[in-house]
C-alpha cells in the first residue's frame, strides 16, 4: 500500500462526490474521483489504486458491471460498494460479484471512514506472510489441495486445469480462515473474526455463506458436491485438502 493510499471514488453525484473527497483528503488519503462507469474502469487499469469506492446506479456501466470487469481482468483491488439499493439480493449480488463490502445510501460519514479504515488494514494484513499455524503448518507457504495451489501471500492461484486466477482480499481472508484449522469445524463467527475488522456492522451469516459459495464454485468440481470445503452442519464449514 502507498505511503498516501489511492482511492478511486467513483460516484455521478457531484456534491457528495465532492464531500467524500474532501473528507477522505483530510484523513490522509488521496482521492482520485470518477463520474461514470467507463472512467472508473480506464483509471482501474492504470494500476495503483489501494481502494475503491463505487457506487451502483452510474451512467455507462452501472457499478455492478465495473466490479465484475475488475475481477474478470484479475483486479484485486478492494471494492466498497455505495448503493441507493437496500434489499438484500442486491447487496448479495454485489458481494457474489467480487464486493469486498458495501454500505447503503444516505450514510453516515463516520460509518463510511470506518469501513474504508477497515477495508485497508485488511488488505494490508492479507498481504503479510502468514506465521505458521501448528502442525502441519495450515498457511506456510502456497497451499496446495486437489490440484490447485494458492499463495495467501498474493491472493494468486493456478487452479487445476492450469488457469491462472486471482483470490480478493475477502475471499483470500475466508479461505485462510478455514485452511488454519484444516479438518476442524469452523463456525461462521470465527471466519467474521478472521476476515473482516471489528469496526462497523458485522457481515450476517448470508455474506458468509455467499463467499463460501464463491470460493466452491472456483475450487469445486461440482459446488453442489463439495470436496474440499465442506458445510459443518449446525456450526459453519471444514476444509479438508
Amino acid at each position: 500500500m502507498s505511503a498516501r493510499p489511492k482511492i478511486l471514488v467513483v460516484e455521478d453525484e457531484e456534491h457528495l462526490a465532492e464531500g467524500i473527497s474532501l473528507n477522505l483528503d483530510a484523513e490522509g488519503y488521496e482521492p482520485i474521483l470518477a463520474g461514470s462507469g467507463l472512467a472508473a474502469l480506464e483509471r482501474v487499469k492504470r494500476g495503483g489504486l489501494d481502494l475503491v469506492i463505487l457506487d451502483v446506479m452510474l451512467p455507462e456501466l452501472s457499478g455492478f458491471d465495473v466490479c465484475a470487469e475488475i475481477r474478470r481482468s484479475g483486479g484485486k483491488v478492494p471494492i466498497l460498494f455505495l448503493t441507493a439499493k437496500g434489499r438484500a439480493e442486491d447487496r448479495c449480488r454485489g458481494l457474489e460479484l467480487g464486493g469486498d463490502d458495501y454500505l447503503s445510501k444516505p450514510f453516515h460519514l463516520k460509518e463510511l471512514l470506518s469501513r474504508v479504515r477497515a477495508l485497508l488494514r485488511r488488505q494490508a494484513w492479507s498481504r503479510e506472510t502468514p506465521a505458521p499455524a501448528p502442525a502441519p503448518p495450515a498457511s506456510a507457504g502456497p497451499v496446495r489441495f486437489g490440484g490447485h495451489e494458492v499463495d495467501f501471500r498474493t491472493g494468486d492461484c493456478t487452479l487445476r486445469t492450469g488457469e491462472r486466477d486471482r483470490l480478493t482480499d475477502k475471499e483470500a481472508a475466508v479461505l485462510r480462515a478455514l485452511v488454519e484449522k484444516r479438518g476442524e469445524p469452523v463456525s461462521r463467527g470465527e471466519i467474521v473474526e478472521r476476515a473482516w475488522d471489528a469496526t462497523g456492522d458485522p457481515p450476517t451469516a448470508r455474506t458468509i455463506d455467499n463467499f463460501i459459495l464463491r470460493l466452491r464454485r472456483r475450487f469445486e468440481d461440482d459446488p453442489t458436491r463439495p470436496r474440499h470445503i465442506l458445510t459443518a452442519f449446525g456450526v459453519g464449514y471444514r476444509f479438508v485438502p
